[in-house]
């Protein structure tokens, strides 16, 4: 990176940046930057950082963002982005230089933020109650009554909270003469607090050092001020704090998964609730839970297809009802997006004088709703400065919706019909100001480059009030275009330091030292259950499949002759369950492997990260193996090496997962699947007309070869086999083995015993256990391996319906 600045080496108060010094930043022309005042001197809140950063050398730095690319990659932080080619999860896009504030400014940032939070909270409360705004003439009737965000059924009902509003964003920019303006309220179900979190630790990876010694505002206390509000905010000690989240399929549902997993709450999907009586309930293992707070990021429209969207099919019917029996307090309140409606920002300042009696402090970006014929004409007037689009868009300016309409790109000619569209289509359209962002430093091609940036801050209403973020993240540019710094069009995201002059207080989620108390886990949600029960059955039939194409491959590695006896049985075998010889890889196995990738991604709250990457592994091996392994000793290997990865899965998961409810459904599929693989694989090969091999490639499939050895000294034979593989109880390959494991985890689930009677899948487990546990090598046979193979089936689906449905 060569010398450092001059300046700093003269040891001078100021550090100046030009042509000469080692970084050679030049600010973009017509922009205010956030690390270079106007005359070209470094700001002193950047000054420490800066300084640290020319000493180092070119390799370090490199090696410094390594660490923090490592870490996200690790920890598996993803967004989901939508395209031409659909959707697919991209890595976490960061900027790896922070955004340096001095808390002075963030503190006057901050009193903004809040009196806007204020605002919204009046603005809303009066939409759906009193409508004064609209019958005294300040807000135009259209903007409510004809706005897809104004929930209608959702009129006249108050929260029981008392708030409409609890957690908030709000999309923030720097202009070029300095100030601040707000240029997006996001209500509706703010996203990024995780994201904020995960790069704030991923920038510390890279700047560890920096970060220790810079008075950094920590981020933990205001998410636990947040938690503890939730936890005020619950009706009854028996009631439930959950997230509400669309899906994996939402692009944002790491998030979901993370904020769950942080503030220790459970994470839910539409499907997973019900109201009963007017009480929103979850279904569980259990049965049926209340639920008093429901932190949702899912839009309001699809909460509720019974009164709101009839067509989603990721609500719950009657959550309006529960809302009018003040059972249930929803974060944020349903209804709420329409303020984030972009033609509302026109209004806010005669709004805040109107509701709060005060001038606004933080402006927000200047807006003309062109349903008025002077603010239409205002906009044809000066149409090269202005972006038209929809009134009733959510997304800023620099979101690239499909509808909006830069005035300094239109041609002559669509200029001169600007007034006509605007006059025929006034009152659907505004304009907004084109605003030209302040820029960052951000490190691409080997150095420091400015990139236009704008910030998203989150508040939390808490005990005290509205709590305002010390940080949040910076929504950075690719280039030199602000368009580009939306994530979806190819930006990043960079870390926010507020930096005090003086020492800041370290908090934490943990509990002080002494004072604690071991909560027992939550309820386990039926979807939840249902989703790590099918995990371990993909797994475990991933493995089954891997240890019968291995023990194929070796022996066709030899024999060069798929016709041969043994080779031709086993094949047939196969092709029964779906998997073709013929292929080295075959796809039935990737269809598993990724059925159980699926699986776990239903349940990111409750999967460590460590297991999610092993998983993920798998699952990325074995399709490069598809395409690059032939038959024989090549595939053989191939399944060696994805049986070792499968088995640090299943180690990470053995050893790491807290034995409590969500264990044991993971572990009955795993003992159902084996018992299964065992038990068609002995009906099919330890019969008399078994092919000469046969009991030996068992023994192999089963890893139970060296067991054999020590345990009978005899060659091996059917007996032995049928002793060692049915039923040894301390084979843990063994059909008996997985059923006296069915059995213990089943004692221990909810409602095993009701009244001191069997339930009827305990009566079922029992039945299956005694069965078996009688039996004698002499006495298995083809139709005695059938009849339990039927009976496992039967004690799945009797399983399903007991706890999953």
């Amino acid at each position: 990176m060569g010398k450092r600045p001059a300046a700093e080496r003269k040891g001078e108060a100021e550090v100046r940046i030009d042509k000469d010094a080692a970084f050679d930043y030049a600010p973009l022309p017509g922009t205010a930057d956030e690390m270079v005042d106007n005359n070209g001197v470094v700001r002193p809140v950047w000054q420490r950082f800066l300084s640290h950063l020319g000493a180092m050398p070119e390799k370090d730095l490199a090696e410094r963002f390594a660490r923090a690319d490592r870490y996200l990659r690790d920890a598996g932080v993803f967004y989901r982005a939508y395209g031409s080619k659909g959707t697919g999860e991209r890595a976490w896009p960061i900027s790896h230089i922070p955004v340096l504030i001095d808390e002075r400014e963030w503190q006057a940032l901050s009193a903004g933020l809040v009196q806007r939070a204020d605002l919204l909270e009046a603005i809303v409360a009066d939409i759906y109650g009193d409508n004064r705004l609209v019958e005294e003439g300040v807000l135009p009737p259209a903007l409510i009554a004809a706005n897809p965000e104004f929930q209608r059924p959702l009129s006249g009902i108050r929260p029981a909270s008392g708030h409409y509003l609890h957690f908030c964003a709000f999309e923030i920019g720097r202009g070029p003469d300095g100030n601040w303006w707000v240029l997006a309220d996001r209500t509706q179900a703010p996203s990024g607090a995780g994201f904020a979190l995960e790069s704030r630790v991923a920038t510390t990876r890279a700047f560890s050092d920096i970060y220790a010694e810079t008075p950094v505002h920590r981020l933990a206390s205001f998410f636990g001020a947040f938690r503890d509000a939730l936890q005020g905010m619950k009706h009854s000690g028996d009631d439930r704090i959950a997230v509400l989240t669309p899906g994996p399929a939402n692009e944002t549902y790491y998030e979901h998964a993370y904020i769950a997993r942080y503030l220790g709450f459970m994470l839910l999907e539409g499907e997973d609730l019900a109201v009963v009586k007017g009480r929103v309930m979850v279904r569980t293992v259990a049965g049926l839970k209340p639920i008093g707070v429901l932190w949702r990021r899912l839009d309001s429209a699809f909460a509720d297809p019974l009164e709101l969207n009839q067509n989603s099919h990721i609500g719950t019917p009657g959550l309006v009802e529960a809302l009018r029996t003040e059972s249930v307090t929803i974060v944020n309140a349903l209804g709420t997006g329409i303020l984030e409606t972009r033609a509302l920002l026109a209004f806010m300042p005669t709004i805040c004088r109107r509701l709060l009696g005060q001038d606004l402090r933080l402006p927000s970006i200047a807006t003309w709703w062109c349903g008025q014929e002077e603010e239409r004409e205002h906009v044809a007037k000066n149409i090269e400065k202005m972006v038209i689009g929809p009134a009733y868009s959510r997304a800023p300016f620099f979101d690239d919706d499909g509808e909006s309409v830069l005035g300094s790109s239109l041609r002559a000619t669509a200029r001169d019909s600007i007034t006509d569209w605007l006059s025929s289509d006034g009152p659907k359209l505004v304009g907004q100001e084109v605003v030209t962002l302040s820029t960052t430093p951000a490190w691409m091609d080997g150095k420091l480059v400015p990139r236009p940036m704008s910030l998203r801050v989150f508040a939390a209403r808490t005990a005290n009030g509205w709590q305002i973020m010390p940080g949040g993240f910076a929504r950075i540019g690719s280039g030199a275009d602000v368009a580009a710094i939306a994530m979806q069009s190819g930006g990043a995201a960079a870390d926010v330091w507020i930096v005090s002059d003086k020492p800041v207080e370290r908090h934490t989620l943990l509990p002080a030292e002494g004072s604690f108390t071991r909560n027992m886990p939550g309820s386990l949600p039926s979807r939840a259950a249902d989703n790590l029960f099918w995990l371990g059955r993909y797994i475990e039939r991933a493995e089954g499949a891997l240890r019968i194409l291995r023990a194929w491959h070796s022996r066709y590695a030899e024999a060069a002759d798929p016709s041969q006896p043994l080779l031709a049985d086993v094949s047939a075998y196969l092709a029964a369950v779906d998997i073709d010889t013929a292929e080295a890889v075959p796809e039935t196995l990737l269809r598993n492997i990724d059925s159980a990738v699926y699986s776990a991604s239903n349940i990111r709250d409750r999967f460590s990260p460590d297991g999610w990457l092993a998983l993920n592994d798998l699952a990325k091996t074995a399709r490069r193996f598809r395409v690059t392994v032939t038959a024989g000793d090549d595939a053989s290997h191939a399944m060696t090496i994805l049986l070792r990865k499968l088995a640090g899965f299943a180690g990470l998961v053995h050893e790491n997962m807290y034995r409590f409810m969500g264990w044991r459904f993971l572990s009955l599929g795993r003992y159902i699947e084996r018992g299964l693989h065992m038990t068609r694989l002995l009906g099919h090969m330890s019969g008399p007309e078994a092919p000469d091999g046969a009991l030996d490639m068992l023994l192999e499939i089963g890893d139970s070869v060296m067991t054999h050895r020590r345990r009978y000294n005899v060659n091996t034979a059917r007996l032995t086999v049928t002793d060692l593989l049915a039923l040894d109880p301390l084979n843990p390959r063994s059909v008996l083995f997985q059923v006296n494991e069915i059995h213990r985890e089943v004692e221990q689930l909810p409602n095993a015993l009701i009244n001191g009677q069997m339930s009827p899948f305990y009566r079922e487990a029992m039945r299956l256990h005694s069965g078996l546990a009688v039996m004698t090598p002499e006495g298995m046979g083809p139709e005695v391996y059938q009849r339990f193979e039927r009976e496992l089936e039967q004690l799945s689906d009797l399983l399903a319906q007991t706890y999953l449905g």
